[in-house]
Order: structure tokens, then C-alpha cells, then sequence
């Protein structure tokens, strides 16, 4: 057998011209990636005086992602670097501020720092397993957190002969016996549960106060500091549910739990009100469907007295905030490719306190009306901003990448709306090229989202506007399935996928070519995950474009809903696959690999456990008996995804265009 190593295979595929990428002095680049910043998880003092927030910056040497605690005023002045980690939490008093970062003796621990002039810093944990969804008591003495407790599989013990002297026997091998046993960036996860423990904030040994063999989500305090509300599924058959959680409350002190809803369908996301009185959570109803938005609802702190606030409200609710007089929430949702700021008070009632076409999500409300969070637009990489609910303005506190994005053209971003099947109405985005000439010819790239239940938007995305710097026209879609346009559109794929989907891009497509600048000779397409399958989907229903590139796809639904890291994807067909295989095999790309002729490459993560890649390489050896060209390029270091590593993410890119490049067809008057 004659093994092609993906080192041998970047040679062929990658021109110098695009390794090189020759410094455009007005155009996006390749290599500013490496300084590009994100701004996030903004947290305003109790004061309301400053805020923490997280700044994520490229490790060049180690090729990760690093994040770092800064702080400023609540205007924007005074921004300074505070400490290396992430996760800040300020202590009620505002005193000191809790986070995450790399300890002793091993990965992620808990710190806490003392916001005084000395600033002294103490690890307040050693634990060997990282934390997560730290939470600060009201009386500022202890900080929840979540951690992972191993249990022992429930298999009969063996006892081997003694070995002899001196043996070097095999290690033991793994047992599993759990329905889910592994999860994409984690591993196997059969070997414990994610509990909550609580740890004095002066450090000390933590102590677990859940157990059981089931997963608590993050910790939320009550404000009398005696429970600890959190949702999960505490049932013996839990492992073999389907959307369904519930939302329950652990005493601290004697770790007797109580449950406080009783609803079929997910209950998640509780927030206590100010008061302690109430407790507002999402919702979503029990039912065959494939996707349906959450509502919120609010309860009494018993769990008695649940009503729904958003009847007929087909959006769902984010960021949940209560208004700290207890008269409402607010929240923001995903609507139409934007994200905005909206209110809803306990007698009903909902109102949108902000609008534009941006992303806006919010971490805090102050009692005076100044929400906090991040907001991205089209021109605009994410930075943290504040919004005054009563002058309806925002205020940007934050410009992480000015400095890169000074002087550098980018290419416009145009919003379209088009009919397609059944006179759906989808909505896309088309990223056209610096300098763009509406009289000459431009290739085209199709991008798909995956999910396939997400969402593109109107946020910075760096991928995109540096194709368009290298003389593509982008386009992306938000077709049946998307969320942010209701229950009944992201449901229409419901045992469809991807079918109507693929009708709603290929009239995208259509949608850009009336407009005279496309290039029909070289179009290509591409997609991760959700859009990895419908990339290989499209390269069996059309021969339209000149290259493909399914990247961490999924192309045989049969042998995929057995191998990925969860068992809910049995539940997106009509019929379990030994009682009737054919659903799943009528929407598998695999089953129209015979009516491909498209140039078609393959990228998938080799930790990938989402979409394994068994799944690429059951498609590139069907590629190859088919003899249409391909190529399967296996990343390193890469879970779900093929850009989490900051050079992968551009290797991504290049490898990209080089397949498309490659396969480019000669046609006049195209822009390079």
C-alpha cells in the first residue's frame, strides 16, 4: 500500500505563489491573522465603575490561542493589562476577581486576585481536572465551580495470573459501557460525570456537594447563599433521553436536591432574580421535530407557579439578565443574521431596545440601564461595547484590531433576499472583492454554515474578506434549517436534509449570476461539518462547479449515527437504520458518488470525533474508484473543525484555493 503523507501532498497542492502571499499595502492578508485579537466576556464591576474582560491573542511560537484579563474604565479609559487567564468573575463585594488560568500542578486551575493596589494573586485550587463555570457565593466565601468525577464502569472485574519477572505485558484495555462514551475535544468521557463542588476563596479543598451518574451544568447561587440552582437530567434512563433536562436545586450545606420542574422538553439556563423570589430558564416543548426556538418562562424559587413570558415569540431568548428591580428580563436573540437587545417584563409585554445590522450580545445590565457586552458588524471584529437602554446609544470601549485593520480595504458586503422552492424567502451575504468592477468577471465561492441548525450573519469574518482580497466573490446563505427566521423554517429540512437546503443555495447561486460579475466557468464550493455534507450533497446533484472542498463532512448517515459522539442523531430519522436503512442511505452523498465529476478535496481533523474521519475517507476512497480527482488532507492537532490551530486556520485558506485554483478553467476578462 503507497501512503501519500499530507506534507508531500502540500507541495503539489499549495502554489508559492499563495505560501509567499505577497504584501498587498491596502488589502487583507494572510498573515495579519496571527495578530488578530478577540475581545470578549466583558464583566462590569459591582460598583458599575470598571470592567474585566477577556483578550484572546496568537501564541506565534506554540501556534495557539493565549487570552489574557484586562481592565478599564466603564468609559473606555484606563485599558491595561491585569493577568494571564480568562473567565474573570468579580466577587460581590467587587473586592477580588476570580479566574481561570495554567497552574500547578497541571492545566487550568482556579486564581483569585484582590483588586487593591497590591494586587496579590493566589491559586486557590489544585485539582487535575480543569474547572469551569466558576461562580462567586453572595457572602463572597466560596466559589462554585464544575469539575469532572471518574466513576468505574459498571463490568465485571478480571484478575490476570501473576506475570513473571521482569514481563512487559500490554496495558489493560479501555472498558466502555456507557450509550455516550465520547464527546469532539474532550475524548472519552465514560470514565466520570460533571458535578459541582464548592471551594472557600481563600483556597482549600474543594467539596463535592452533587453526585450521581449524571452531568450538572454551570452553578447559579441563590442569593441567600444556601442553594445552588442547575439543570440536568437525574433520572436512571437519562442516558436515552432526547431533549430533555430539568432544572434542579442542590442544598450546600447537606447536598439534598430538589427538583423544580417537571416539563417534557429541555428546561435549561436558570437565573435568579435580584429578590431570590423567582427564577427565570428556557423551554422548549417536547416533539418530533428537528429544531424548534426556546421560550422563556419564570417560576417562583420552589418551582411552583412556571408561566411562560414570550407566547408567540418564535425566537429564541440568549443572555438572559434580570432588570435589577425584578420587574423583567432582558435577553437578546438571533434574528435574520443580527443579534439585538430586547426586554420583557413579568406582566408580558416585549420590547426591542436596540436594533442594527450587527451582532450585540450582552454579559450585564447595571440598575441604571447600561448593558454590557461585544458587538461585530460587517467592517468590525468583535469589541466590547456598552449600550444605554435610555439614550438607545451605544458606546465602543474597545478597538483590539484597529491597528491591523488600519489602511486595509476590505471588501464590501452586500445583503440579498431571493425566493427559492416553495417561495421560501432566503436571506444571504455576498463579499465582493477590494476594487470591485461590476464590469468584469469574478470567481465565486460558495460558503456553507454547518449546524446544519446555526446561523450566518452580519459579523466580521476574517476567512471570507481575505478570499475577496485574493479576487473571489463570497457567497453565503442562510437556506432552510438556519435558525433565526423561526421554529417552522428550521424545521423544514426534517427528515429532507440536505436536500431542500441544497435547492435553497443553487437558487443563491442563481440569485448572484443575474447580476452579470460572476464567472460561471469557475464557481467552486466549500463546507465544514453541516456544510461539508452539503458540499459533497451538491457535488452529486450538480456538475456547475469547477471545484469542491467537503471538509469534516458526514457522508454516510448510516454507519455515521453509530460513530459520533452522541446518540441524538438517531433520533433526525424516521426509523432507527436495522429497521429501515433507507432513509438513511437516500441522504447520503455517498449513495451519488457515481454522478460525480467535480475536482472534489477532503479536509478533516484527525482528533475529529463529530464527524470521524471515517466518514472522509469512506468518500475519498468512493472518489478515487471513481477516478475523480481528489485528495484527503488529514489535519494535525484538530478536533471537529480544521482551524482552531491558528495555522491551520490558514492552511485551511490556502489549501482552498490551491484546489480551486487548480482546477480553474480558462475564461476571459476574470479579476485576479
Amino acid at each position: 500500500m503507497r501512503v501519500v503523507s499530507v506534507s508531500l501532498l502540500a507541495v503539489s497542492l499549495v502554489a508559492p505563489s499563495l505560501l509567499a502571499q505577497a504584501p498587498r499595502s491596502n488589502k487583507l492578508t494572510l498573515g495579519l491573522f496571527l495578530e488578530l485579537e478577540r475581545a470578549g466576556s466583558p464583566q462590569i464591576a459591582p460598583d458599575g465603575r470598571q470592567i474585566i474582560y477577556t483578550r484572546g491573542w496568537v501564541d506565534k511560537i506554540n501556534d495557539r490561542w493565549e487570552s489574557s484579563l484586562w481592565m478599564m474604565n466603564v468609559d473606555g479609559t484606563r485599558n491595561r493589562f491585569l493577568v494571564d487567564g480568562s473567565n474573570a468573575q468579580w466577587s460581590p463585594d467587587g473586592t477580588r476577581v476570580a479566574f481561570t488560568a495554567r497552574g500547578e500542578p497541571t492545566g487550568s486551575q482556579i486564581f483569585v486576585r484582590w483588586m487593591d493596589a497590591e494586587g496579590a494573586t493566589t491559586q486557590i485550587t489544585r485539582i487535575s481536572d480543569g474547572p469551569s463555570g466558576l461562580a462567586w457565593s453572595p457572602d463572597g466565601q466560596w466559589i462554585a465551580f464544575n469539575m469532572n468525577v471518574d466513576d468505574k464502569p459498571d463490568f465485571p472485574r478480571v484478575s490476570l495470573p501473576p506475570r513473571p519477572e521482569g514481563a512487559k505485558w500490554v496495558g489493560d484495555p479501555k472498558v466502555v459501557t456507557r450509550l455516550n462514551y465520547r464527546r469532539d475535544r474532550q475524548g472519552y468521557i465514560d470514565g466520570g460525570y460533571r458535578q459541582i463542588f464548592v471551594v472557600p476563596a481563600t483556597g482549600g479543598t474543594p467539596r463535592q456537594i452533587t453526585d450521581g451518574n449524571w452531568n450538572s451544568s454551570a452553578p447559579v447561587w441563590t442569593p441567600d447563599g444556601a442553594e445552588i440552582l442547575f439543570s440536568s437530567l437525574r433520572v436512571d434512563t437519562a442516558e436515552y433521553a432526547w431533549r430533555e433536562s430539568e432544572i434542579y436545586a442542590v442544598n450546600v450545606a447537606t447536598g439534598a436536591v430538589r427538583q423544580l420542574t417537571h416539563h417534557a422538553g429541555p428546561d435549561g439556563n436558570p437565573v435568579v432574580s435580584p429578590d431570590g423570589k423567582m427564577v427565570a430558564y428556557g423551554a422548549t416543548d417536547a416533539g418530533d421535530y428537528t429544531y424548534h426556538t426556546t421560550s422563556l418562562y419564570v417560576m417562583d424559587v420552589s418551582g411552583a407557579n412556571p408561566r411562560l413570558l414570550t407566547p408567540d415569540f418564535d425566537n429564541s431568548p440568549e443572555d438572559l439578565v434580570w432588570a435589577a428591580d425584578n420587574s423583567g428580563l432582558y435577553f437578546t436573540i438571533q434574528e435574520k443574521g443580527t443579534q439585538n437587545l430586547y426586554f420583557v417584563g413579568l406582566k408580558g409585554g416585549i420590547r426591542q431596545l436596540s436594533d442594527g445590522n450587527h451582532r450585540f450580545s450582552i454579559d450585564a445590565v447595571t440598575p441604571q440601564g447600561l448593558a454590557v457586552g461585544t458587538r461585530t458588524s460587517y467592517y468590525e471584529p468583535g469589541d466590547i461595547v456598552t449600550y444605554d437602554v435610555k439614550k438607545r446609544a451605544f458606546t465602543k470601549l474597545t478597538d483590539v484590531n484597529g491597528d491591523i485593520l488600519a489602511g486595509k480595504k476590505l471588501g464590501e458586503v452586500e445583503e440579498i433576499w431571493y425566493t427559492s422552492l416553495d417561495n421560501y424567502q432566503i436571506q444571504g451575504w455576498v463579499v465582493k472583492p477590494p476594487d470591485f468592477d461590476p464590469n468584469k468577471k469574478y470567481p465565486l465561492i460558495l460558503s456553507i454554515h454547518g449546524g446544519p441548525h446555526s446561523m450566518y450573519g452580519v459579523n466580521f469574518n476574517f476567512g471570507f474578506q481575505e478570499h475577496a482580497a485574493n479576487g473571489y466573490v463570497v457567497l453565503y446563505t442562510n437556506p432552510r434549517g438556519s435558525t433565526g427566521y423561526g421554529s417552522a423554517f428550521g424545521n423544514a429540512i426534517k427528515n429532507a436534509y440536505p436536500s431542500k437546503d441544497f435547492d435553497d443555495l443553487m437558487n443563491g447561486v442563481n440569485e448572484v449570476i443575474k447580476r452579470g460579475y460572476i464567472d460561471t466557468l469557475n464557481m467552486f464550493v466549500y463546507g465544514c461539518s453541516g456544510g461539508g455534507v452539503l458540499t459533497s450533497w451538491t457535488v452529486g446533484h450538480t456538475t456547475r462547479f469547477a471545484a469542491a472542498s467537503a471538509n469534516c463532512a458526514v457522508t454516510n448517515w448510516f454507519s455515521f449515527v453509530g460513530t459520533t459522539d452522541g446518540a441524538s442523531w438517531y433520533h433526525n430519522f424516521a426509523k432507527l437504520p436495522w429497521e429501515d436503512p433507507t432513509e438513511h442511505l437516500r441522504r447520503s452523498s455517498i449513495m451519488y458518488v457515481g454522478n460525480v465529476t467535480t475536482p472534489t478535496m477532503l479536509m478533516t481533523g484527525e482528533m475529529d470525533l463529530r464527524t470521524p474521519m471515517e466518514q472522509t475517507e469512506e468518500y475519498y476512497r468512493a472518489l478515487k474508484m471513481q477516478k475523480v480527482p481528489t485528495a484527503m488532507v488529514r489535519f494535525k492537532n484538530e478536533w471537529h473543525g480544521t482551524g482552531s490551530t491558528p495555522s491551520n486556520f490558514m492552511r485551511t485558506q490556502l489549501y482552498l484555493r490551491a484546489w480551486f485554483e487548480k482546477y480553474k478553467r480558462p475564461s476571459a476578462g476574470i479579476s485576479n
